[in-house]
């Protein structure tokens, strides 16, 4: 509560109606977007959400989140072609599986700090590409392809892509509205009091290193999810997915919508892949605007779309 109205699920009047705009931009979009083009825009608008649950409110760092977001695809395909699983336990197997990789990458990056911790995450994400290229169970350069995408709890068939379309559009605003409770709770408060002073949260009696292992589990966990939810989609899982062209773009997702802002993550992944798909036709020329937009952000809005209209409105988004 703040200045004694409620604040549902952490949701400030602003955040709220921010939320409120793009629940009907969702409900709409299908009218004037191809389904499939959203689907994947709001997969990576979760993969964006995890990573700046790292970045934008922990302060760390990732080049390597492109692994927990291949891998959450590899055995989410996996588990439903080779082990049968139903869409639930598949997408599950992908998400606990990128947990707990996150967790053993942050166990061994977790000893250097900056941009020694980000080139640990980088060199372990390789380590991860290079064993998917090479693992049977990947397919190696084919991936793991045909991946059905079967029903939820036996009543709805997902192979409509109307079903699928509408089930995802719940699990992004789902996904946005738990992220959005995370970073208003104390677990939170605490993320955020060590990426602004590590070392006075460590006086307070807070145990840094945890708080840090268990933020970077999440957001790999998230990241799977994310993953796992594209293979079922697309109905294949790629090189592509683990591959360091990922990562970079989450970190551009991330820098052009506004780090450390709940809807950055979803103005940034609608730019982006917005350009990536109009812009498909002129072929390499794609990464070139990339580059461009990119180094715009970095030295004109540092704090991206989003975090410049939060200082104008002054209100927090």
């Amino acid at each position: 509560m703040k200045n004694g109205m409620p604040e549902p699920l952490g949701f400030t009047l602003p955040r709220a109606i921010f939320f409120a705009i793009f629940v009907i931009f969702v409900i709409v979009a299908p009218t004037f977007l191809y389904p499939i083009f959203l689907m994947k825009i709001y997969c990576f608008i979760i993969f964006a959400l995890g990573y700046n649950l790292l970045l934008g409110y922990t302060g760390l760092m990732s080049f390597g989140h492109a692994a927990f977001f291949g891998m959450g695809g590899y055995l989410c395909g996996h588990a439903a072609t080779d082990w049968g699983l139903p869409f639930e336990l598949a997408v599950l197997t992908g998400t606990i599986f990128s947990t707990a990789l996150g967790y053993l990458f942050a166990k061994i990056a977790i000893r250097r700090t900056g941009i020694y911790f980000a080139m640990i995450t980088l060199a372990l994400a390789q380590m991860v590409y290079f064993i998917c290229l090479q693992a049977p169970f990947t397919g190696g350069e084919d991936g793991i392809q045909a991946v059905p995408r079967g029903s939820i709890l036996g009543l709805i068939d997902l192979r409509n892509d109307t079903a699928l379309y509408w089930t995802m559009a719940v699990i992004v605003l789902a996904m946005i509205m738990l992220v959005n409770r995370i970073v208003h709770s104390p677990f939170g408060q605490v993320l955020r009091a060590i990426r602004n002073n590590p070392v006075r949260a460590k006086s307070l009696g807070f145990d840094v290193d945890r708080f840090k292992v268990v933020s970077f589990a999440l957001s790999a966990g998230v990241a799977g999810f994310a993953g796992a939810l594209k293979t079922v989609i697309f109905g294949i899982a790629t090189l592509t997915d683990v591959s360091t062209v990922t990562s970079t773009e989450v970190v551009l997702i991330n820098l052009v919508g506004g780090i450390g802002t709940i809807f950055g993550p979803v103005v940034g992944s609608f730019v982006i892949l917005s350009l990536e798909h109009f812009l498909a036709p002129y072929g390499p020329w794609v990464l070139f605007i990339q580059g461009i937009v990119f180094m715009v952000f970095v030295l004109v809005f540092r704090q991206g779309i989003v975090g410049g209209l939060q200082k104008v409105l002054r209100k927090q988004l």
